[in-house]
């Protein structure tokens, strides 16, 4: 068994899929979770020939039950998780106050942000037994600044991300856990496809990659421990507007 064991949240797709390549030549066991139990294992072939190690664990991140089955799972098959990537994601089309529907807000905030709470929450015992570990969140541009045109539920679940992770590093340092929130601008991934208007071709080649997010991942990760990343803002030379 590798020395650390990586979990990464939302890995079938974009920053999660990139990052899950970006540290397959590492000493990490990654445990790749995410709905798509079918996509994981392409993602985890994909791991392998790059001579890293991965397996799947199948997860909803939204669902509590899940993940506390996933997390009993990686305990016992894999051991103490001491590294964390929350890449999982969710809009709506209808973005705007005079179209809010509350149900598809708190999916929104589930996703988006309960999620994560319910998965720091879940790992930090171990990590705090096993004396430090570090917690990388994907936020956004909309969760660094006001994002214009990200929407209600959106912008409002990307922007609590920073006192989450802050606040885990006021009250864990002592343990040797830190977190770090990392918030990209516009990422030319399927989420954009979700777009009330949809960028054209033009526009997408303007946008950050998902390898471009998952270097900055790597970059928190191989960090020496005693360096705390709190927040890193990553976004497109040649772009100065963005939403999701």
């Amino acid at each position: 068994m590798s020395s650390t064991v990586t979990w990464i949240v939302g890995a079938t797709s974009g920053v999660g899929r990139s990052s899950a390549l970006a540290l397959a030549a590492s000493d990490r066991t990654l445990v790749l979770s995410g709905r798509r139990a079918s996509v994981l294992e392409e993602v985890c072939a994909s791991v392998r020939e790059r001579g890293g190690t991965a397996v799947a664990v199948p997860m909803d991140a939204a669902d509590a039950a899940s993940t506390a089955a996933a997390l009993e799972r990686i305990a016992s098959e894999h051991g103490t998780i001491t590294e964390a990537v929350f890449c999982a994601g969710l809009n709506v089309a209808k973005r705007h106050w005079d179209q809010l529907e509350i149900a598809e807000f708190q999916a929104v905030v589930e996703t988006n942000l309960t999620s994560v709470a319910r998965g720091i929450s879940g790992i930090l015992p171990g990590m705090r037994e096993a004396g430090g570990g570090r917690v990388v969140v994907i936020s956004s541009w909309a969760g660094w600044t006001y994002g214009r045109g990200a929407g209600v539920a959106y912008s409002a679940s990307k922007t609590a991300l920073r006192p989450l992770t802050e606040s885990l590093n006021d009250q864990e340092s002592a343990n040797g856990i830190s977190a770090s929130l990392i918030c990209p601008g516009d990422i030319d991934t399927e989420f954009v496809d979700k777009r009330p208007t949809v960028p054209d071709a033009a526009a997408r080649s303007r946008m950050l990659t998902p390898d471009d997010v998952a270097r900055a991942v790597r970059f928190v990760l191989d960090s020496p421990r005693e360096v705390c990343i709190n927040e890193l803002v990553v976004s497109p030379v040649n772009s100065h507007s963005y939403g999701k």
